[in-house]
């Protein structure tokens, strides 16, 4: 299936909702188009910084939109380039069948080397974490780290209670039930009052997915999975079973630094939003200093 608005009234109800997120942000620095073999990818770029820049993988209907409390904090010390994940609601155009995680591997990978990118610095959130993991199992050189925020899929499987709350995603759920989902995976913040979730429900409401279900990485893949990798796991999230995910994380990633935050729930990156921004910063400049001549 290619990602798409069923119909103009969809997209413009979604095109409002996203407008409304994207005002909380800087103004970009400036906009990318990146032509794939599976559609064009739109890219958000902010700041100037010469270092190797951070990529932005945003979570399941997220958006550029979902950084803001994050965004303007790591512009301000490093490059920043957001990607609309391709297949999921935002400007970037799926034209062709995403079907397994080569395919969401080779799109990603197109969309760095198509932005001139030959090293960067992967941040995601949920799914963007397992997108980042995905194309860092391919092998792609351009991986110089993964700062993995809660991600979703990688180090433990869904609980039976998300697989039953994943319904309220679909577009046919009625409002107050999709609302009352994202709110409880949220730590019981209502939608109605956070910009960000709004533009969730929008595209959750008026986009049909394009994108596969991702496959769940084996222990043996984690084994290889020789990148520096920052896993920050919620202990209150949803998503996954924390201790569990946290445990297999350090046990598994050679090269990782694992860490259980208690009190976060999977909305990590608003509810600690200055804890994160600097410990992904302190992240990766470490991995530079550890890499220089």
């Amino acid at each position: 299936m290619i990602g798409h608005f069923p119909d103009t009234a969809a997209a413009a109800r979604f095109r409002a909702a996203y407008a409304e997120g994207m005002a909380r942000l800087p103004e970009p620095a400036g906009t990318t188009v990146v032509p794939t073999d599976f559609g064009r990818v739109h890219v958000h770029h902010f700041g100037s910084d010469p270092r190797t820049p951070l990529v932005l993988l945003p979570g399941r209907s997220g958006s550029t939109a979902m950084w803001a409390p994050n965004l303007p904090a790591w512009a301000a010390q490093r490059t920043v380039h957001a990607i609309e994940v391709l297949g999921e609601a935002g400007l970037s155009v799926q034209e062709r069948e995403i079907r397994d995680a080569d395919d969401q591997a080779a799109w990603l990978a197109a969309t760095l080397a198509g932005l001139g990118l030959e090293r960067a610095h992967l941040v995601g959130v949920s799914f963007g974490g397992w997108l980042a993991v995905n194309l860092a199992l391919h092998a792609s050189p351009a991986v110089a780290s993964l700062s993995l925020i809660d991600p979703a899929y990688v180090f433990g499987r869904f609980p039976m209670k998300i697989i039953i709350a994943s319904l309220a995603t679909l577009p046919a759920a009625p409002a107050f039930v999709r609302n009352r989902m994202l709110s409880w995976i949220s730590g019981g913040v209502p939608v109605g009052d956070e910009p960000i979730a709004r533009v969730i429900a929008a595209a959750m409401r008026e986009f049909r997915l394009g994108v596969p279900p991702p496959t769940y990485p084996s222990d043996d893949a984690l084994r290889g999975l020789h990148v520096p990798t920052l896993a920050l796991i919620a202990g209150r999230s949803e998503i996954h079973h924390p201790r569990k995910a946290y445990e297999r994380a350090r046990s598994l990633l050679p090269d990782v630094q694992a860490e259980l935050w208690p009190g976060a729930t999977h909305a990590i990156t608003g509810e600690f939003a200055a804890e994160v921004n600097n410990r992904v910063l302190v992240f990766v400049s470490a991995v530079e200093e550890r890499n220089a001549p």
